[in-house]
């Protein structure tokens, strides 16, 4: 018992550190370690996005934003793709995995996929209810902007080429 009251606080000091960071510091915090698990099975970490710009978009299929955000979202993957720049939808957990699996088929969606089975991914990620919800991840792993609803794409664009030639 002693070790699971240790492990509250312990999770709710690194919350307040992390929303301090936010508030106090540069405006950008580490993006939560996270495990994401993809369509292929196959599995890819928070860690693994470092060295690129990552767009990862909780979503759903019963999201009507959602899916007239989707071509954009397309659009951006492919504008960028080729300079360091990554995508990564997560479907939210109440998402049927064959609804996330039909969606990501017949719009040929470029980008990996993950289904956030348990909700953790969401949870972790500033417990995220609303979707679309988006987060820009800089190449050192930071968040540097979210987005509750569809982002101004022109303004997403000129954000991500800034990204991108970063050091």
């Amino acid at each position: 018992m002693a070790i699971k009251k240790w492990l509250v606080a312990g999770g709710l000091a690194a919350s307040v550190a992390v929303a301090a960071v936010v508030v106090l510091g540069s405006g950008q915090s580490v993006a939560p370690q996270s495990t994401f698990v993809l369509l292929d099975g196959s599995q890819q970490t928070t860690a693994d996005l470092k060295g690129k710009v990552t767009l990862v978009n909780f979503w759903a299929t019963s999201c009507t934003t959602c899916v007239a955000e989707m071509p954009e979202v397309i659009a951006t993957y492919d504008k960028f793709k080729d300079r360091g720049f990554e995508t990564l939808a997560v479907a939210m957990s109440y998402d049927p995995p064959s609804y996330v699996v039909n969606f990501t088929e017949t719009r040929k969606l470029p980008f990996k996929v993950a289904i956030d089975n348990t909700g953790a991914v969401a949870k972790a990620w500033g417990d995220v209810k609303l979707t679309p919800s988006t987060f820009i991840v800089n190449k050192r792993g930071e968040i540097v902007k979210s987005y509750v609803g569809a982002p101004d794409f022109a303004e997403l664009h000129k954000l991500i080429e800034r990204l991108l030639s970063e050091a």
